[in-house]
């Protein structure tokens, strides 16, 4: 097993009205069950500190930075991003991109490093989409690269949804490397051009899924040659998604997280990896699909 860190904000909780669907609960189970299971000794678990705004700037633009922590962004755009505004959705916020960030360093150091929340990819540098307020990934490869800490970086994004946010603010630019394998007939309905793209027809099973992943994961290594890799993972092509279209078994799922964390640090990478969407009938299938996801980055 590496030694690695493993960055948590379950505790900056994201007030929602009542009936809301986004699973904030799922946090707080992974972090207990990964404590529960052994994955992480205490000292590799942590709290990140929050990104300041400067940080933020350098993937946003500073006029929806500014709109988002003084609360003045408009209604419809509060409804756009999917929750209604308050001081913890900031501080929520920024601790889940400096969790990222803390995580890409930690990669950099031990060769892993785990964000338990993370992959907010809907998020454009001008606004925010589909529970995404700040692309934390977006800004965690910024700071990296105005620290002159990396040149080159790959974005391994499997969550089942594009990420549209993050292929449109490393659009154009050649030290970013950004494959998506997603499921073609789901939101963003609209998707923005990536180095790679793997759209995937509904119901899409595990032998299919695999094959392509490790098809176009070589291919994007030959590509793209990164000295960090940013696994936006997602629970959400499981069978039993309520927002999935794909029919991936934890099983399959599983072995996707073995595939792409094994193939990095087989090759020397170091890996940040982030949790991204989750939206199973039971909350409890999709924490089982996030500690299978830590589980395969720690044991890589």
């Amino acid at each position: 097993m590496l030694t690695a860190r493993i960055f948590y904000s379950d505790e900056f909780v994201v007030p929602l009205p009542p009936g809301h669907r986004f699973p904030m609960e799922k946090y707080r189970l992974l972090r207990e069950r990964v404590m529960d299971v052994g994955l992480a000794p205490s000292h590799w678990m942590e709290v990140p500190s929050g990104v300041a705004d400067a940080q933020l700037h350098l993937a946003h633009d500073a006029g929806y930075v500014a709109a988002v922590v003084q609360g003045t962004l408009p209604r419809a755009e509060q409804r756009r991003v999917g929750f209604p505004w308050s001081p913890e959705m900031v501080e929520r916020s920024r601790r889940s991109a400096g969790a990222t960030l803390a995580a890409c360093r930690a990669a950099l150091q031990y060769g892993v490093g785990v964000n338990l929340a993370g992959g907010t990819h809907h998020a454009f540098p001008g606004r925010g989409e589909g529970y995404c307020v700040f692309n934390d990934t977006a800004v965690a490869v910024r700071v990296l690269q105005a620290d002159r800490v990396v040149r080159r970086v790959l974005v391994v994004d499997t969550d089942v949804h594009q990420g549209n946010g993050t292929a449109a603010v490393f659009r154009g630019d050649p030290s970013v490397f950004t494959l998506d394998v997603y499921a073609e007939r789901n939101f963003p309905f609209e998707k923005e051009p990536c180095d790679l793209g793997v759209p995937l027809p509904d119901r899409t099973t595990d032998d299919a899924y695999l094959t392509l992943l490790e098809e176009a994961l070589g291919d994007a290594l030959a590509r793209s040659e990164p000295d960090l890799a940013v696994y936006v993972s997602g629970a959400d092509p499981y069978e039993h998604d309520r927002l999935g279209r794909l029919a991936l078994t934890k099983h399959g799922l599983a072995e996707r997280d073995r595939i792409v964390c094994g193939t990095l640090r087989s090759v020397g990478i170091p890996v940040a990896v982030t949790m991204a969407g989750g939206y199973a009938v039971e909350v409890a299938d999709t924490v089982d699909i996030h500690v299978a996801t830590v589980r395969a980055a720690v044991a890589a």
